[in-house]
């Protein structure tokens, strides 16, 4: 019989559907990109200089919702990001040129940033009180809203649905949630599962730079795993359509094999991860990716290349979660603020993954550059143990 108390049981659906809110309303403007740019007649280079922005913004959100959620609470915190998040979506589709296009980018990636840390600083106070790895299904349902979401925007556009329109319902479909969702989180507490009782506390204060030395650490493997992430993300099709010759639809599929044990393994993470431990499947998750990664740049066959891919993906998948939970772990009396380092410089190597393998194809082959992934995630396997719980 559960021990799991019944309003946890209710924080942990909460958590869920606020996952998969981020992922449909990220969603949402992705998909619309191609309409939108049209409307606004912003250019192609324009709009990467937009989406910079909207990284930017973001980090700024992260680094201001950190220390908001640890003196308010990280349930506040996530109704007000999950407000301007559902309130920032309808921007872009409002916009009529460049200069309101950016201004709406910018409040969109600004409330994404802060309802990521504040989401996964709930998501770790409800994880401890389940007390047993939960965090690995939270990022598995933040997926699953952004497979919705693109499909609802696809089917929307092909019934020739105006942007604004469906903006507008996915708008007023956020605040409905957020309204019904954010009452059932959990309010903010101490851990009392790595540091056990009151008298540690003592001992843990002096130990702040030791802390801070483990929160970078957390942060750089963050950076790496994400930087592997945002590779396949956006060169894996690419990669597959130079490297081997085939067609673009069928080049396609890489990304589609990466995607889904991407997934899969999200959901798989949190009972290997109490069966193993945090550590092992950070350190043999990596492996497997190099695994994958090692046969992507050899192989010459479809079968094997999409094989790579996909233990690229499953390898991968479980990482994070790992860090996030370890990050919100350590004993400190600003576990949001821990939380918002990790998640920022993470962020920083999704984004700078990709621009690196872009640089570097000027001069050296698309799979050769592959190699920086592949390094990544061998540091990332050779030091897993930064992810293992603290102790008294």
């Amino acid at each position: 019989m559960s021990t799991v108390a019944p309003k946890v049981r209710v924080a942990r659906a909460a958590v869920f559907v606020v996952f998969a809110l981020n992922g449909f309303l990220l969603s949402m403007w992705v998909v619309h990109i191609p309409a939108i740019t049209d409307r606004t007649g912003v250019s192609k280079s324009t709009l990467g200089m937009f989406i910079l922005l909207m990284a930017g913004a973001g980090i700024i959100g992260m680094r201001i919702a950190g220390p908001l959620a640890d003196r308010l609470g990280s349930r506040t915190l996530v109704g007000a990001a999950a407000g301007i998040v559902s309130l920032a979506v309808l921007g872009p589709g409002l916009a009529t040129g460049a200069i309101t296009l950016a201004v709406a980018l910018a409040c969109f990636g600004f409330g994404n940033g802060a309802l990521d840390v504040s989401m996964n600083t709930q998501a770790v106070h409800v994880e401890r009180a389940y007390r047993r790895p939960i965090m690995g299904a939270f990022h598995a349902l933040f997926s699953g809203g952004g497979l919705l979401g693109s499909l609802i925007g696809a089917a929307t556009l092909r019934a020739g649905w105006d942007v604004r329109l469906t903006l507008t319902l996915a708008s007023i479909v956020g605040l409905v949630v957020t309204f019904v969702v954010v009452p059932r989180l959990l309010r903010d507490a101490r851990s009392d599962s790595e540091v056990p009782d009151e008298s540690a506390v003592s001992a843990v204060t002096p130990a702040r730079s030791k802390r801070n030395r483990k929160v970078l650490a957390l942060a750089a493997i963050a950076f790496a795993m994400l930087l592997a992430e945002g590779v396949a993300n956006d060169w894996s099709t690419l990669q597959m359509r130079e490297h081997l010759g085939v067609a673009e639809a069928t080049a396609a599929l890489a990304f589609s094999a990466f995607s889904v044990t991407m997934t899969a393994g999200r959901f798989a993470a949190d009972r290997l991860s109490g069966a193993v431990g945090r550590v092992a499947v950070v350190r043999y998750g990596n492996a497997m990716a190099a695994l994958g990664i090692g046969l992507i740049i050899v192989s010459g066959w479809l079968p094997l290349s999409l094989l790579g891919w996909a233990l690229a993906g499953l390898g991968l998948s479980g990482g994070i979660p790992q860090i996030f939970t370890a990050a919100g772990n350590l004993g400190s009396d600003r576990p949001a603020t821990d939380m918002s380092r990790v998640v920022g410089l993470g962020y920083l190597g999704l984004l700078a993954g990709p621009a690196v393998i872009g640089w570097l194809t000027a001069v050296i082959p698309l799979t050769a550059a592959m190699s920086v992934p592949l390094v990544a995630v061998l540091l990332c396997s050779r030091y897993a143990s930064v992810v293992a719980p603290q102790q008294r």
